[in-house]
């Protein structure tokens, strides 16, 4: 039955790729599923215009749209699509309370989106509830922030990527290695295990959670290690997320630095995405074509750190029989990207301007609702109880103090390549 299984399993990332043109395709070809209205004022325009039959079907077509794609997608990867038809409408049941709350004029006048509110209301069960193992199995964090990734590719024109994109890996490239030799040192310097030690690096200087679970591969590292380093990542991401715009606006950062900023520092994509948002759009394109820099080096990153544990502290049979080889790069590397690249090319050369504007709206609306189901998802996994484990304190410690070197040289950085 086992054997069954694996053959229709597909890698994670290539099934977002799969989801991502599945739902750009029905677009262009088929049909363009309408826009729900989120936005009201007061009580009347909530019953009247949210709460109305029509937006009502809008919202239930949305649902059966998105189950059937998350279920398909749960199918290829191989997760059981039993648990996800069953955990799925309670995620999509949050996130359209979180959608009818940041749709308030008064909320978005404070400009705070959606994700918050989603990521709040799924910390709040997640943390006073007891959710069953089935349930957590379910979620699909990750799958929910690239299928949004792919689609977030039809948004931006390629010419950006190539304009913003050598800069961007430039600014990748040096952030990346400071802060990571920065990490090991001080993981070092507080006696954090060798474990931790490689995936606190990886992850606070790549990209959170793929780059933590891209270095645990590559070291066969203990998986409580990697759900701890997890968590860190994900918990800081929020204050990050909220807070770094703020500051951004307070000081009147050109919207190009804030962006590269944000990339280069929040270490999950879509943490980034949420940020960008809250600032504008050239914040969001910016950040995300700088942590997409960073996602490339990923599987470089990956390569080097297999080499460097097999060699260095494994002399094992079964290590030395595994020595990695130049496939490393490429299974380690972030498939989502070439998605995200692969939609972009296709809106700014293969599509006319006209057909970009027709499906653009939808295609928005769309990517919307894929970070806001991810970031409920993200709330409900997360526990904080994890942060205040005694025995955890010195990686938390060396975990944020090399985050708060990170933030502070890729502003540096930031300035000193985008600001005009």
């Amino acid at each position: 039955m086992s054997t069954q299984t694996k053959t229709f399993t597909i890698h994670e990332d290539w099934t977002v790729v799969i989801l991502g043109f599945i739902i750009i395709g029905l677009s262009l070809f088929v049909f363009l599923p309408e826009v729900p209205v989120f936005k009201w004022s007061n009580q009347t325009d909530l019953f009247a215009d949210v709460f109305d039959s029509a937006n009502l079907k809008i919202l239930l077509f949305q649902f059966l749209y998105l189950i059937f794609i998350g279920a398909f997608g749960a199918f290829l990867i191989g997760k059981s699509v039993k648990h996800f038809l069953l955990g799925f409408p309670i995620v999509y049941l949050l996130t359209v309370v979180a959608l009818i709350i940041a749709g308030n004029t008064e909320v978005k006048g404070l400009n705070l989106e959606a994700v918050i509110f989603s990521l709040i209301i799924g910390l709040a069960i997640g943390n006073f509830f007891k959710l069953p193992d089935w349930f957590k199995s379910a979620l699909s964090t990750e799958v929910f922030v690239k299928i949004g990734l792919v689609l977030l590719g039809t948004s931006v024109i390629f010419s950006d990527i190539l304009k913003a994109g050598s800069l961007g890996l430039i600014q990748a490239l040096v952030v990346v290695l400071s802060v990571w030799y920065f990490a090991f040192w001080l993981c070092k310097k507080l006696k954090v295990d060798d474990e931790l030690t490689m995936m606190i690096s990886s992850a606070v200087s790549i990209c959170g959670v793929s780059a933590a679970i891209a270095t645990s591969g590559a070291i066969k590292g203990d998986s409580k290690k990697l759900s701890y380093v997890i968590s860190i990542v994900l918990v800081t991401a929020i204050p990050m997320m909220i807070f770094m715009p703020i500051i951004a606006k307070y000081f009147n950062f050109p919207e190009e630095v804030t962006g590269a900023w944000l990339g280069g520092s929040i270490d999950t994509s879509g943490a980034v995405v949420a940020s960008g948002s809250l600032v504008g759009e050239t914040a969001l394109k910016i950040s995300t074509i700088v942590k997409f820099s960073q996602n490339v080096l990923l599987g470089i990153a990956a390569f080097a750190i297999s080499v460097y544990w097999t060699y260095s502290h494994n002399s094992s049979a079964e290590a030395v029989e595994s020595k990695p080889t130049l496939k490393v790069i490429w299974e380690r590397f972030p498939k989502f990207v070439i998605g995200f690249i692969a939609a972009s090319l296709l809106f700014s050369f293969l599509l006319t301007a006209e057909t970009r504007d027709e499906v653009k709206d939808s295609l928005k609306n769309l990517q919307g609702i894929w970070f806001a189901l991810a970031f409920t998802s993200i709330g409900l996994e997360t526990n904080f109880k994890d942060l205040l484990n005694n025995n955890s304190r010195k990686p938390l410690y060396a975990f944020l103090i090399a985050q708060l070197f990170n933030v502070i040289i890729t502003l540096l950085i930031a300035f000193l390549l985008f600001s005009k």
